[in-house]
């Protein structure tokens, strides 16, 4: 079983990639897409982004929406794309780093395929508020910690990959 990480900005390509990967090595089972958007706040735009990423992997897929506990919807043998940890850290953003680490440590003794897709947002200014610091700052520390825990790491530009591990 593999652990793969798909990280860079927004519209890179990222989702993509991992859906294509996801699917070539499903082994012939249906793979398995964990949507992480917390879909509760009424934002007709996410919900366009949503509908989108939907069109895209069409029936391919089995879709889980877990916003949180991820280690919760995933058995041993299957391939998951989670899709994607921005909005996992955004909706854990209560929790102590130690619960987040904690989670994905769980994650990576998982017996399963795992690709992660993550927004690179940590090459801009220091946010202002302290919400969206926390963001950026936990951003990058679940970026490190997905890099040690996956046996490849491509980051996304304009559709490309290029692997960094």
């Amino acid at each position: 079983m593999i652990k793969v990480l798909y990280f860079g900005g927004q519209k890179s390509g990222k989702s993509q990639l991992a859906q294509d990967r996801a699917l070539a090595i499903s082994n012939e089972k249906k793979p398995y897409y964990i949507a992480t958007y917390d879909n509760s706040f009424g934002d007709l735009q996410m919900q366009q982004r949503i509908d989108n990423h939907q069109d895209s992997r069409g029936d391919s897929f089995i879709t889980i929406e877990e916003s949180r506990h991820l280690n919760s919807v995933i058995s041993s043998g299957h391939t998951y794309l989670i899709d994607c940890m921005s909005m996992w850290i955004l909706n854990t953003i209560s929790w102590s780093q130690d619960e987040v680490l904690q989670e994905l440590e769980t994650l990576s003794k998982c017996d399963a395929n795992i690709l992660f897709v993550l927004n690179e947002v940590g090459s801009g200014v220091i946010p202002i508020d302290k919400v969206s610091r926390e963001f950026v700052d936990r951003t990058g520390i679940v970026g490190q910690k997905l890099t040690s825990i996956c046996d490849e790491v491509y980051e996304v530009k304009f559709g490309l990959g290029v692997r960094l591990k």
